[in-house]
């Protein structure tokens, strides 16, 4: 078993050669997660060393910042050379930097995929997957529990070119594939989902898409690679907000997509035209995180199951909303495919008016009040008012989000300070 090679800077970049020297070296570095093609190296190993060159500028041990717009070519034939993709190396920030690289080859190792495309957030990774995927008079199914930026993009924006989004009630597969017809060009899930917590069986899913010859998106945000690697049964691509666990520190905004060669290849493409990618500093910033990111999964998964155990038991708590419990609808597939179930719980609330549950939120003295999940910091909201106070009721009913609903997700803080935080902030 050996270490990830060091592949020399990338060129996957200008319109002529963006993807294709870009995609040779994430091969290499996928190729060689280990010399015995049977041995994986473990997250936290992959997370420390994956994409890296063994010599870095200076001697230095951590990759450096890479501030430039553009890059410089030492005469007239090597841009020749690079334009006839004789020449890995970059060309314009646009297209992506070395430090870029480095941050998609270990995302990509540590999915199990051929190729990782990073972008400035996850909105605008889904943004340029629909796009890339997606023409006028094409149709997208999406299951029903999915995060409501992306289903007001499907709705209100990607209409507006043609495309017809379907939403059908989550991991019922009978009606996605009834909703199936020649114009369906993909099928969109998260897994869990958000804020249900609902768990993909990703085999069908994939399966599904595989038989009736349409691609497949599994976000797996609240999962994360620790948990769960969807490409592993048969899910065409994986997406994630990385701003979320795998930066893990709530310091930055980031998304990534991740995929087969030949699937990233428009990808990676229209990125390079409209220009959503991240800069220098948010990369070296999400490298950084990357690399507690086993240690810090682990501290997740654990809270969240020590935490969502006390709330059940609780006699303030009418429901928990967690993969890890028993009384999960979907515990049986969670524990079927996932290794931990993350640091994000639901509950309700016991006979409570959302303004008494906005003041169980208030009464936290740990958590902080924000959107987001995955950062080091507990954060605590209530659904209702962060995300949907504006919403038509009929549409809170039909999304199930109810006045008395909590969203916790747990930091890496101590369990029992967590414990003890809610125990006094539920007394209310």
């Amino acid at each position: 078993m050996s270490l990830p090679p060091s592949p020399s800077p990338s060129g996957a970049s200008g319109a002529a050669s963006q993807s294709a020297s870009h995609s040779n070296d994430a091969q290499r570095d996928c190729d060689a997660h280990d010399a015995d093609e049977n041995v994986r190296l473990g997250d936290s190993t992959l997370a420390v060393h994956a994409g890296e060159s063994r010599q870095k500028p200076g001697d230095s041990i951590t990759d450096p910042i890479f501030c430039a717009s553009t890059f410089t070519f030492p005469d007239s034939q090597s841009v020749i050379d690079y334009i006839q993709q004789q020449l890995p190396r970059e060309e314009y920030g646009r297209y992506g930097n070395p430090g870029e690289r480095v941050v998609e080859r270990k995302l990509a190792s540590l999915e199990g995929g051929e190729e990782a495309v990073l972008y400035s957030s996850g909105m605008a990774a889904i943004v340029g997957l629909l796009m890339a995927k997606l023409n006028s008079g094409d149709e997208v199914i999406f299951f029903n529990e999915c995060y409501h930026r992306s289903r007001e993009f499907c709705s209100k924006h990607l209409s507006r070119f043609g495309v017809v989004t379907h939403q059908v009630e989550a991991c019922n597969y009978d009606a996605m594939e009834a909703a199936i017809n020649s114009r369906t060009k993909l099928l969109v899930s998260e897994s869990p989902t958000n804020p249900h917590l609902s768990c993909i069986d990703l085999e069908r899913f994939g399966e599904l898409g595989r038989r009736r010859g349409v691609d497949t998106l599994i976000d797996a945000t609240l999962a994360t690679p620790y948990n769960v690697r969807p490409l592993e049964y048969g899910v065409d691509y994986v997406l994630h907000s990385a701003t979320k666990y795998l930066g893990g520190h709530n310091d930055l905004l980031a998304g990534v997509i991740v995929g087969s060669r030949e699937k990233m290849e428009a990808i990676r493409k229209l990125r390079g035209i409209m220009g959503g990618i991240n800069s220098p500093h948010n990369i070296y910033l999400l490298e950084r995180g990357l690399k507690t990111f086993g240690l810090r999964m682990q501290r997740h998964n654990e809270n969240g199951q020590a935490v969502a155990e006390f709330l059940e038991a609780h006699p303030r708590v009418e429901r928990v909303l967690y993969p890890g419990l028993p009384s999960h609808p979907y515990h049986d597939v969670a524990r079927r495919t996932m290794r931990g179930f993350g640091g994000l719980i639901t509950f309700m609330v016991k006979d409570a008016d959302w303004r008494q549950t906005a003041n169980i939120v208030d009464a936290t003295l740990i958590p902080r009040i924000a959107p987001s999940l995955g950062g080091v910091e507990s954060l605590i909201e209530q659904p209702l008012i962060m995300s949907y106070f504006e919403a038509k009721p009929e549409d809170r009913a039909a999304w199930r989000i109810y006045d008395n609903m909590i969203r916790l997700a747990c930091g890496i803080e101590n369990s029992e300070d967590l414990i003890a935080d809610l125990d006094q902030a539920l007394s209310h």
